[in-house]
């Protein structure tokens, strides 16, 4: 048996090997980047938003130690104010806990990449294990279990965003922007137009350079549906937590590179009404211990394994959606023909649903997991589709039949296209609270109701044009 001291001891080499490489990571950083004067140390959030500092890059080397944040940063709305229903602000007397720099993360910062640098912090309880609520270790937690099973996942993240023009239009509603060096604004709907990465060649290639210099493995723009929206896909990887760290870092290089060209980058999940959403598509396949793809028999076709996750997410993709479409505007998304899943539904080779098994051979048989918007938070949409395939691997559940042609006018188990249904589905789902962690359920849903609850007290400019003289 374990003793305490071999724990103890355990331990403490554990945490001088961690030292240890984040100084050998701040060094060779140092010597790649020698200019380097300031230093971003960001946490993030619930909602995906970083919240941090700035300091002095004297003081990285001390960083290995940890630094303090209140543990209420992960109890706060969209807008930054702690929502107190949560129970960790006052509750608890405000305390601090101890957050430690993650290991791999020090890179250029796109918004001078000479002289700032930027690196993800992780927060930790008092005892030192993993602060629950923070969504890196809600999704760290899961991986561990599948991979306490012999299952490795080899995950890939789509993002869709839009550039959009700083001034707004005649009526005061946001517009595309005009292409660099012109007046020509672009208002047609191209999917792959090469026109329009053409149009916006400088901002697309600045990104294409800086991901590279920071270590994001992206491939190319391409132009998607609508006028100024763009898709960058990341390549695939076994490591599902810098998927995600990735992905968030991704994210804040776009915003960035987008207001240094004059214009404004959104991953909102519908900024326009006539126009498409932007989602974040996940690809996912699994391997077994002898790196076989577990999703796969050998002659290509659909694994009991896989059978069974899809069963698994389909059970829990409507008390998902909490995490999948996070605040009221994501639901504007869902809508039919507009390629965004109505239903929790699977089928192959097919767009129109929610789970799709795309073309492929043995090696690359996967699940395209289609519902999330762009806005959602990348380790919570991963921990929600980690937490259907383990639901799906521990309890016989019954797969509902693929479906062929149109998933929108097929029948099937409808999703919540509203906040207020999505928030009561996920706080009645029991696996599911089980699954991410019960304070962490508990957590999302106040800070999400308390959102959701101040939203609609808002008077619109559309209720007003509507009902002042008519009401």
């Amino acid at each position: 048996m374990t003793n305490i001291v071999e724990v103890e001891d355990f331990t403490r080499h554990s945490e001088e090997k961690r030292t240890s490489a984040f100084q050998h990571e701040v060094h060779a950083y140092l010597e790649r980047h020698p200019e380097t004067q300031y230093v971003d140390i960001l946490l993030n959030d619930l909602n995906g938003v970083f919240r941090g500092k700035r300091i002095p890059i004297a003081n990285l080397y001390k960083l290995e130690k940890g630094c303090y944040f209140p543990a209420s940063v992960f109890a706060m709305d969209i807008l930054g104010n702690t929502v107190e229903e949560a129970g960790l602000g006052q509750a608890l007397g405000e305390p601090d806990n101890i957050c430690l720099p993650v290991e791999g993360t020090l890179i250029p910062s796109a918004a001078d990449p000479q002289h700032l640098a930027q690196v993800l912090l992780t927060m930790r309880n008092q005892d030192g294990t993993p602060f629950d609520v923070e969504p890196r270790n809600v999704l760290n937690h899961l991986w561990q279990r599948l991979r306490n099973r012999g299952l490795f996942p080899v995950v890939a993240v789509e993002l869709e965003f839009y550039l959009v023009d700083k001034k707004r239009d005649a009526e005061g509603y946001i517009q595309p922007p005009c292409a660099p060096g012109s007046d020509e604004r672009n208002m047609q709907s191209q999917v792959y137009s090469v026109d329009n990465l053409d149009h916006f060649s400088e901002v697309l290639s600045e990104i294409d350079t800086l991901a590279k210099q920071q270590g994001i493995p992206a491939d190319g723009a391409l132009a998607e549906a609508s006028p100024g929206q763009f898709e960058i896909n990341l390549h695939h990887t076994r490591n599902v937590l810098s998927a995600c760290d990735h992905a968030i870092q991704l994210k804040r290089l776009v915003r960035q590179v987008a207001e240094n060209h004059g214009m404004t980058a959104t991953f909102m999940a519908k900024p326009y009404e006539e126009y498409a959403g932007s989602g974040m598509h996940i690809h996912i396949s699994m391997l077994d211990a002898a790196d076989h793809n577990a999703f796969a028999c050998d002659d290509g076709s659909d694994s009991p394994l896989l059978k069974r996750t899809l069963a698994g997410m389909i059970d829990l993709m409507p008390a998902s959606m909490a995490l999948l479409a996070p605040n009221v505007n994501a639901y504007r998304r869902f809508l039919p023909d507009a390629f965004v899943p109505l239903q929790a539904s699977w089928g192959h080779n097919n767009r129109t649903v929610a789970l799709r098994i795309p073309c492929g051979d043995v090696d690359n048989h996967r699940i395209e997991y289609r519902v999330a918007g762009a806005d959602a938070n990348p380790y919570l949409v991963m921990a929600a589709i980690l937490a259907g395939m383990l639901h799906g691997m521990d309890n016989q559940l019954p797969l509902p039949a693929a479906v062929k042609g149109n998933g929108h006018e097929a029948d099937g188990n409808p999703l919540p296209i509203r906040q207020s249904d999505a928030l009561y589905e996920f706080e009645q789902s029991y696996p599911l609270q089980q699954l991410l962690g019960e304070r962490f359920g508990f957590v999302w849903h106040s800070c999400k109701h308390h959102e959701l609850m101040h939203f609609e007290r808002l008077i619109t400019a559309t209720e007003i044009d509507w009902m002042l003289k008519n009401a």
